[in-house]
């Protein structure tokens, strides 16, 4: 089957973005890889931000690499979740790169972190391994804000977190740190560095670090938006 080239739309109003975003569901990664004239991976191996990727440029987002979220104008971030077929988030959510430097006197209110969670349009997938990449499903997307508790989680976590990396830890955070959020190393390979410091205030290198929602945290989110709805 052919598809019309796809208009790449950039949503001048929230509501005329979720309307396109909802209109996705149901639709396989093929059917919209093909209307955006996208070849579909065999694997994600060595692409696993493709899904991301992909349904950036469908719903016509905008920040790119900047950091900003994704559709800078509604202060609206876009976030995939692949889940199973009884809606299990299948991987922990990577929100953005943590600061290692420079974070003295950052607050919760100001960090790139909360700007980022300000409002999410989640997009999630049925993405199961057993199934092959353009024969996964969009589900139906939803926008989420962070209610009173949710907030107070996140920004409980990044305090412990942040203080640690402040007070030169950042090699002993692992994942029993923190409640709904993890840090753990972000990087294409091992041999990507950058700058932290230790506990004596003495430069090292070591592996990016980057953010990341634990799955029971989506869970809940995803469990919330099914009540509601």
């Amino acid at each position: 089957m052919t598809y019309p080239p796809l208009q790449n739309p950039r949503p001048e109003t929230e509501q005329q973005l979720m309307t396109h975003a909802q209109s996705l569901a149901g639709l396989s990664l093929g059917e919209l890889a093909a209307q955006a004239g996208i070849v579909v991976p065999e694997n994600l191996n060595r692409e696993k931000g493709w899904i991301g990727l992909l349904l950036e440029k469908v719903l016509g987002a905008s920040a790119g690499s900047l950091p900003l979220p994704d559709f800078p104008d509604l202060g609206i971030e876009l976030k995939t979740l692949p889940i199973n077929r009884a809606g299990k988030p299948l991987e922990t959510t990577f929100v953005c790169v943590a600061p290692l430097t420079g974070i003295t006197g950052m607050t919760w209110q100001k960090c790139h972190l909360k700007n980022k969670l300000a409002k999410v349009l989640w997009v999630p997938v049925i993405s199961e391994r057993s199934i092959a990449i353009k024969d996964r499903i969009v589900c139906t997307p939803f926008l989420w804000q962070a209610n009173a508790e949710e907030e107070q989680l996140l920004a409980q976590d990044w305090q412990e977190l942040t203080d640690m990396i402040a007070l030169g830890r950042v090699e002993d955070i692992n994942a029993k740190y923190g409640q709904v959020l993890q840090l753990r190393p972000k990087a294409a390979h091992s041999k990507v560095k950058t700058q932290a410091f230790d506990a004596q205030g003495r430069p090292f290198m070591t592996l990016p670090r980057g953010f990341y929602l634990k799955i029971p945290f989506t869970q809940s989110i995803l469990n919330n938006h099914l009540r509601v709805n």
